[in-house]
């Protein structure tokens, strides 16, 4: 069997487990304004908790600020051990469209709010959630380090970035985490994977359980989690875990039922065989 640690150590201190939770979908719908439900999201919020889960990821874009609002209202005093970590670089307008923005003056401006809102000192991972075309990125990067330098930020993070571009980050400051699309259907981020896995960075995909066909009666995904009493999506985490050690998936959902399914593939454990089926399945 491939058995890999439970934890990782992001920015080499904070130890956090290899399966967090995105807090994306805990607000309304299209990620805009409030959950019909505010009590359930932060039932759920507990819930993560409570299952042993201690990385919560967020955005201010989320709602814009409910999802951020709502991790604060269910969780502080926030217990020790948990990491909270949250973007800047995208706005919101009016029409919940969604904005790059990756100026100085605004990352700046956006840290102080989510301060506010998770009612924090110092947000553990701070992370620019787009490079921005029209702000080199040395500039957007240079605002995350002030604040780091001023003790407003612990780590950074950075997200949706190429190999290039987080070369070119790392040579400004430590990144702890790469944020990328990444599942069993979509690898173009193969190597910024590798690149983090070299330097040990945490790797953080999202939409990590994108199944596609392999989900699909006679897929890969379907027969091994017929093996193993489980369901595709399960099988799906738990392939992203055994890719490797830093990988770190997210999965969020707005139900606790979901959550718990989640939990629950991080204890499964895929052979080499079975790891190498989904990946040549895959393509």
């Amino acid at each position: 069997m491939t058995v890999t640690s439970a934890t990782l150590l992001l920015g080499g201190e904070l130890e956090v487990r290899r399966l967090g939770f995105g807090a994306m979908r805990i607000t309304g719908a299209n990620i805009t304004g409030p959950p019909d439900d505010p009590g359930e999201a932060k039932r759920l919020l507990r819930r993560a908790v409570e299952l042993g889960i201690n990385l919560i990821d967020t955005a201010d874009a989320y709602g814009p600020d409910i999802s951020e609002e709502l991790i604060a209202e269910a969780l502080h005093p926030y217990p020790d051990e948990l990491v909270i970590a949250t973007k800047a670089g995208h706005r919101r307008n009016a029409s919940a469209d969604w904005l790059i923005d990756g100026r100085p003056e605004w990352i700046r401006k956006a840290c102080e709010a989510s301060l506010r809102r998770l009612r924090l000192e110092r947000i553990d991972l701070y992370q620019l959630h787009r490079p921005d075309p029209g702000v080199p990125v040395e500039e957007s990067l240079g605002a995350f380090k002030e604040l780091q330098q001023e003790g407003k930020v612990r780590h950074v993070g950075v997200s949706n970035f190429s190999a290039e571009l987080l070369e070119r980050a790392r040579s400004l400051l430590g990144v702890a985490s790469v944020q990328n699309q990444y599942n069993v259907t979509d690898r173009r981020s193969e190597d910024v994977l590798e690149a983090c896995a070299a330097a040990g960075i945490g790797f953080i995909p999202w939409f990590p359980l994108a199944t596609g066909d392999l989900a699909a009666d006679g897929g890969p995904l379907a027969e091994i989690a017929r093996e193993h009493d489980a369901t595709p999506s399960q099988v799906a985490l738990a392939w992203l875990l055994g890719r490797s050690p830093v990988m770190l998936p997210i999965p969020g959902t707005s139900s606790v039922e979901h959550l718990e399914e989640n939990v629950e593939a991080s204890r499964l454990e895929l052979s080499e065989d079975e790891l190498e089926r989904i990946a040549a399945a895959a393509g």
